[in-house]
């Protein structure tokens, strides 16, 4: 039989082998004879003044403990008999191509930008050259917008498939085995790209197809169904899996135009990025107490605040510690922020956004009369979203993004730019009174909110708190709509959302759980 032990422990206890044990048998309820211990959970609980670590074990009494590895699918050689059309290739695309591979369905992943390789050098212009390219940035290539954007893999989506076997295939691609144990597992932004490199490889050495610079500019559609796609060719499938990520606007244009009751506005959040230096974070977080025996175990700190201005949400998102903040606009007029960490978290700065919620209420009636006439009211907040991030845009400097010290934007006046902090955003800073040009509704809870959490983290308002605006891409304005059960677009049949982009996800597993619900589905639609 097995038993499930939780115990609390010291940071500098963690490597007792023998007191643990010791700790976990004393609970154990059955006194069989043979007792083995297999550690599944580790995590930091800094409340109340005194930093612990809660350990959980199963323990197997007088049985043998299961494989620690869980057994993988069984990916099959595919003959192209049938075929989907993948667009996107971050993890709804990817793991939406290897549960076809499960069922022998040949995946077709089109990707409007480059691969890994040439990602990393077209980001690099980004900060060096102030060159976006829209095809190829931190939003768009292989492995979709998370790839160069930290690699969390911390989900709440436990009703929407199994979160450990997504993370047992990271694992198997070659994320640590710390992964499948941290209570908030991380890969690293270092690190993510080969993983991704390996799944495509995967991915090929089956049968499948992986085309990069291919954008997709049109759906076939005959009779309300769709037969494939144009990507500067024309692609005939049997199915098409939608996993285009929060960013692709063209794609919400497209159906605006062949399915406008396909399209729903709905609820989503923008902000700023707010970047202390990494020591203010994990002393508020660890009580002054990470420099002391065996603080050093628990890595950069962590935090995650949330609270209710005017009955709108004002919360944490992505937060990053020991990171940095990165350009993350999809194309040359914009300004937008994002956040990131190595596997190592070990920069001189920690960072998250703190976002409001922003519903559909909440948007100006201008954009939503300039929405009407591009075909959809539903694209009011996709045009909310982008004023925002061109005026960000003229009140920067190239990708130099507008800032402000925090202190300075609760009294609403302009940060000299000689007094801006050094950051870890490497397009550099621009000063500016983000009160002047962020929208009031944003602008007036941010302030509120701030305040509301530093009673609840004593120290995060202070004179080193950096604003670097603005952060608009936490998820999609826009739904498409698909059928709860069958996965598929209520408007266009074949065709199947899935992943951020369809608004019905959000962050990496939770996508790629997305985009294996939507690859079984289809599977079973071609039966």
């Amino acid at each position: 039989m097995k038993e499930t032990v939780t115990i609390t422990v010291k940071p500098e206890q963690e490597k007792n082998t023998k007191l643990i044990e010791k700790l976990v048998l004393s609970q154990v309820k059955n006194r069989g004879s043979k007792k083995t211990l297999v550690f599944c959970k580790r995590s930091v609980d800094a409340r109340h003044g005194q930093v612990k670590l809660h350990l959980r074990y199963d323990v197997y009494i007088d049985e043998e403990p299961p494989a620690l590895q869980t057994k993988l699918p069984v990916w099959k050689k595919v003959d192209g008999k049938q075929t989907v059309v993948i667009i996107g290739s971050g993890p709804a695309g990817l793991f939406g191509a290897l549960k076809l591979l499960e069922y022998g369905i040949k995946p077709i992943i089109i990707e409007r930008g480059p691969d890994t390789t040439q990602r990393r050098k077209d980001i690099a212009l980004i900060s060096k050259e102030d060159f976006v390219n829209p095809e190829s940035n931190y939003c768009f290539g292989e492995g979709g917008a998370g790839t160069f954007s930290d690699g969390k893999l911390y989900t709440r989506s436990n009703k929407r498939g199994d979160i450990g076997s997504i993370l047992q295939i990271f694992h198997a691609f070659g994320a640590d085995e710390k992964i499948l144990t941290d209570a908030h597992p991380h890969i690293g932004t270092d690190r993510l790209p080969k993983i991704i490199n390996a799944m495509r490889d995967k991915i090929i050495e089956l049968g499948g197809e992986v085309r990069f610079n291919t954008k997709c500019t049109d759906f076939i559609v005959e009779n309300g169904r769709v037969k494939g796609v144009v990507a500067g060719t024309e692609i005939p499938a049997d199915a098409v899996l939608l996993a285009t990520g929060h960013s692709a606007t063209d794609i919400y244009m497209m159906l605006a135009k062949i399915a406008p009751q396909a399209l729903e506005i709905k609820t989503f959040a923008m902000g700023v990025r707010v970047e202390h230096p990494r020591q203010v974070i994990d002393q508020i977080q660890y009580h002054g107490k990470q420099n002391q025996e065996g603080g050093q175990n628990l890595g950069a700190a962590e935090y995650r605040v949330t609270t209710q201005v005017d009955n709108r949400g004002v919360y944490s998102f992505c937060m990053c510690p020991g990171g940095f903040v990165v350009p993350s606009a999809s194309g040359p007029d914009e300004i937008v922020v994002n956040g990131m960490s190595a596997a190592a978290r070990n920069s001189k700065w920690s960072n998250a956004a703190i976002v409001v919620e922003t519903r559909p209420e909440d948007i100006p009636a201008t954009f939503v009369d300039q929405a009407k006439k591009m075909g959809s009211a539903d694209l009011a907040g996709l045009l909310f979203r982008t004023k925002i991030e061109q005026d960000a845009k003229t009140n920067g400097n190239g990708q130099a993004a507008p800032a402000q010290l925090l202190t300075d934007f609760l009294e609403n006046k302009q940060t000299p730019q000689e007094n801006l902090p050094a950051t870890s955003y490497t397009p550099g800073i621009v000063s500016s009174n983000l009160n002047d040009w962020l929208p009031a509704q944003i602008a007036e809870k941010l302030a509120q909110g701030m305040r509301q959490i530093d009673q609840n983290m004593k120290g995060f308002i202070c004179p080193q708190a950096l604003m670097i605006a603005p952060e608009t891409r936490t998820s999609t304005p826009v739904r498409i709509l698909r059928n709860k059960e069958t996965f598929e677009c209520t408007q266009i049949k074949g065709l199947y959302p899935a992943g951020e982009g369809s608004g019905y996800a959000g962050g990496i597993v939770s996508s790629a759980m997305d985009g294996e619900n939507a690859a079984k589905a289809i599977a079973c639609a071609l039966k």
